[in-house]
């Protein structure tokens, strides 16, 4: 054989080959991470979810008529604990069987008065179906955040992300917030 026909065979291959590692990569990295997200308070202003490097972050699907509400004292005692090195940031969400009615106002206040809630909450959201908010789109897509696919069940899931704002374990709706799990996850480095 020829031997630039030979260089050209090479050349080809190794241009494929790096087509393919770039390919490969792309397909199994998060498309955006964590620390991208800017949302809406529950008040209306913005939090920037970069402001959270270096800690542990609890997402937590909530509402104010779920047979789950009263999770809302063990999230406000583990924030309030941990609060130097874990964020339990919390999205209203009216998905399920309308268990949040209610308006921003109504829901601040009902947190405040009922629970004494001081974990960060945001604006009322879509965590399912067509209009599901981009955050959780993240949550839920393991093409969006490059660890797993999963479905939000009900009112209370929580999504455990690491220090890096990696995606580590999504916890089912009666997992309690004082579960050995969240404390394994929690002391873990």
């Amino acid at each position: 054989m020829d031997k630039s026909k030979l260089i050209d065979i090479k050349m080809n291959k190794l241009g494929l080959l790096f087509f393919l590692m770039l390919f490969s990569a792309g397909a199994f990295s998060q498309t955006s991470g964590l620390y991208d997200f800017k949302v809406k308070t529950l008040e209306g202003g913005t939090f920037d979810f970069s402001s959270l490097k270096g800690k542990k972050v609890m997402i937590v699907n909530v509402a104010s008529k779920c047979g789950n509400t009263p999770q809302y004292k063990d999230l406000e005692a583990l924030y309030e604990k941990n609060h130097d090195n874990l964020v339990i940031i919390g999205f209203p969400a009216n998905n399920f069987a309308s268990q949040e009615p209610g308006t921003a106002v109504e829901i601040r206040k009902f947190c405040t008065e009922n629970y004494g809630v001081t974990f960060p909450l945001m604006e009322k959201i879509s965590v399912k179906g067509a209009d599901m908010a981009p955050i959780y789109k993240w949550l839920t897509s393991k093409k969006e955040n490059g660890v797993m696919d999963s479905e939000v069940k009900w009112n209370f899931q929580k999504y455990l992300i690491d220090e890096n704002g990696k995606l580590v374990q999504v916890l089912d709706p009666k997992e309690l917030p004082t579960s050995d799990k969240i404390m394994t996850w929690l002391s873990s480095k």
